[in-house]
């Protein structure tokens, strides 16, 4: 004779329930960063389609995605 065994964890908290944890980033921090991002690989590509060597576009790529921070932290509230 086989019984059966109700097998579900009865200590995970609730799915609608509060967070435990805040989130890793904000999602201002998320914005800024992602349209940084964007923003160096749009500038290293152009970069990269005038001939000049690839570290070069690489180096202008993130000179912009560094400069573009403080930017639109300021200008996305």
């Amino acid at each position: 004779m086989m019984t059966t065994q109700n097998t579900q964890p009865t200590n995970l908290p609730p799915l609608n329930g509060p967070a435990s944890e805040p989130p890793f980033l904000s999602l201002h921090t998320t914005v800024v960063l992602l349209a940084a991002l964007v923003i160096g690989i749009v500038i290293g590509t152009l970069t990269a389609l005038t001939d000049v060597p690839v570290a070069a576009a690489v180096i202008a790529g993130l000179t912009a995605t560094g400069a573009s921070i403080p930017v639109l932290r300021s200008l996305i509230r």
